[in-house]
């Protein structure tokens, strides 16, 4: 099954929201995929927090403590999750994946499967974890076949066998935006029983996402690049392989009763149900946490599915021409639109192709021998002519 398109009438296609952003207009920031801009309108509830930080009489427990619950049901909200009692608050994917890692059995003999390169934040614990257990890890990589993208999808599913405790994969590559049908992975793993992992922080956001479709047991997504958000926030849907686990710390407000101020010495060893367990320390941050929301807001708003839409009709007829230049990217089917990498043809200097990027105030990344453009909806027709006449040059 190819990456699923959707095609809205012209009265709700989404247009262009550079006005939600605060970018220079000569800046041609085709990089969400390092960081995303904030909102104009995050950034004021980010200065409106701050504020109320002079005068902590206006910080108010229990309930600007428990301001948290409005995020997790606007998460709940963008991927389709039906609980918001199931999303936890943590600092980052590592914070995430380290929950996973400390709540998942694997026993001598079993494997544990990942994509070949996929960002480390969803590696490094699943690496320690093998050694411990005597487990093997399978990093599943791409073909050379025309077909890549349906390769490496059919090489992933093929990878998950019996012995097959843990599969830790993201949705799209962070690379080149490889898209990966996490229904078919999901399907897999509940058929030989092992506990499925998703790191969607390059998708969720920009790509529509269904947990109720997926079923994943973990959904991790990091606020500061597609979420829009700040940086130190992830926001981690747990399934009910989790609801008895060990956090990574105790904290107080994670047990069942802390909402009550007065009584906090009276120790409870039951813990709120659903993934508050798993929440960070200090939770409640009442800089970071408004920040996120209004972020979350505007995209709920906005729809994954109309943003994909976007990009995709904005990138369009640019990579027509690129190709028609010896610049090649993986098929549609099986890539995202808003993450994606161009592969530069032979004799192309990425060093000079970095340095003109920079100096015509093109923003992206490379990535190996890939130029990696992601785009979102503040992105327009100047930033893909800027974008052009820099590959233009490199050619010629």
């Amino acid at each position: 099954m190819p990456v699923p398109t959707t095609t809205s009438s012209p009265a709700t296609r989404l247009s262009c929201q550079r006005d939600a952003f605060s970018l220079p207009r000569d800046v041609h920031y085709l990089n969400c995929a390092y960081m995303g801009p904030l909102p104009a309108s995050a950034e004021q509830a980010g200065v409106e927090a701050l504020a109320m930080k002079r005068v902590p009489t206006s910080i108010v427990p229990p309930d600007d403590f428990w301001g948290s619950d409005q995020l997790r049901s606007l998460f709940a909200r963008l991927v389709h999750a039906p609980d918001p009692s199931r999303v936890a608050i943590q600092p980052g994917v590592s914070y995430g994946v380290a929950t996973a890692a400390r709540n998942l059995a694997v026993a001598s003999g079993q494997n544990i499967v990942l994509t070949h390169e996929q960002f480390p934040g969803n590696v490094y614990a699943w690496h320690r974890l093998a050694a411990e257990s005597g487990a093997q890890v399978r990093a599943v990589g791409p073909s050379d076949s025309e077909r890549r993208g349906a390769s490496w999808n059919e090489a992933l599913l093929a990878a998950i066998d019996s012995s097959t405790a843990i599969v830790a994969v993201p949705n799209v590559h962070w690379t080149d935006g490889t898209w990966f049908d996490l229904e078919a992975v999901g399907r897999r793993c509940r058929e030989v029983g092992a506990g499925l992992v998703v790191d969607a922080t390059q998708s969720v956001g920009a790509m529509p996402f269904d947990v109720e479709a997926v079923q994943p047991d973990v959904l991790i997504v990091a606020a500061y690049k597609w979420l829009l958000g700040p940086y130190s926030v992830s926001l981690a849907y747990f399934g009910e392989r989790f609801d008895t686990g060990v956090p990574l710390e105790e904290t107080w407000i994670a047990r069942k009763g802390s909402d009550d101020f007065q009584n906090l010495v009276d120790y409870q060893d039951e813990y709120v149900p659903g993934a508050v367990r798993y929440d960070v320390a200090e939770r409640s941050n009442f800089f970071l946490l408004p920040i996120a929301a209004e972020a979350l807001r505007l995209l709920i708003d906005w729809d994954p599915a109309r943003i994909q839409e976007y990009c995709r009709t904005l990138t369009a007829d640019m990579l027509v021409e690129a190709g028609s230049l010896g610049f090649t990217v993986e098929d549609e089917a099986w890539r995202s639109s808003h993450l994606f990498g161009l592969r530069v043809p032979e004799g192309v200097d990425l060093g000079k192709l970095q340095a003109d990027l920079k100096s015509r105030n093109v923003s992206a990344s490379l990535r190996g021998t890939a130029l990696r453009l992601s785009p979102n909806v503040y992105n327009d027709d100047e930033d893909i002519a800027a974008l052009m006449r820099v590959l233009r040059d490199s050619v010629s």
